[in-house]
């Protein structure tokens, strides 16, 4: 079964957490299925690099141009040298973030919407998760967790607007398409495994 699965979600949804419950799901459920995990932007050596200087605060600040092409670039990378390789050795892929990502930080979040579509097309042509769960949750609520868990990373130190239009961009693509299942996050971590549970084994059993 070669499947491509992507976890999705703002700052503090508990992606982390929900991706180590969806590959024990699939050690269970699927035991004999080898499974490849992936993350964005990074997932290879080049991307990583590209990664660390995307991510990290410093004095300079960061065209929103600029962070658009590196994240495809990380992307491009990413999907043609460990995705679409390992789907087609037959191999389960459990990304954390892909595309979608793109369209609501860098689209709905920097006004680059046009820029992001036309990035995709050239990138990644129809390729697409086969399956995304979309962790949602209150801005306020999820930049709370991620200031608890420490210091906080470039995109993390963004305005509340800035995630709230990330988040209607979510919502609205949801809404939308049909392999994206939407997760209320802002639940106790035991309903939020319950419902992810439950959202895998209503695709896939």
């Amino acid at each position: 079964m070669s499947k491509y699965i992507v976890i999705e979600g703002l700052e503090g949804a508990g992606k982390s957490s929900a991706i180590d419950l969806v590959n024990r799901w699939f050690e269970t459920h699927f035991a004999d299925l080898e499974r490849v995990n992936t993350r964005e932007p990074g997932g290879t050596p080049l991307a990583e690099e590209i990664r660390e200087i995307w991510k990290r605060p410093r004095e300079e600040p960061m065209a929103p141009m600029t962070e658009l092409l590196m994240v495809y670039a990380c992307r491009a990378q990413l999907v043609e040298s460990v995705i679409k390789p390992a789907l087609a050795e037959g191999k389960l892929v459990i990304g954390d973030r892909h595309n979608l990502s793109s369209i609501a930080y860098q689209g709905a979040g920097r006004g680059l919407e046009s820029e992001v579509a036309g990035l995709s097309a050239i990138t990644l042509g129809e390729f697409k998760p086969d399956l995304t769960l979309y962790l949602d949750i209150d801005p306020k609520l999820g930049l709370e967790r991620a200031r608890g868990r420490g210091e906080l990373d470039r995109i993390e130190l963004e305005s509340l607007d800035f995630f709230e239009r990330a988040r209607g961009a979510y919502l609205d693509h949801a809404k939308r398409d049909g392999t994206i299942l939407t997760i209320d996050a802002s639940q106790t971590m035991e309903k939020v495994h319950q419902d992810i549970e439950s959202a895998l084994a209503k695709v896939l059993l």
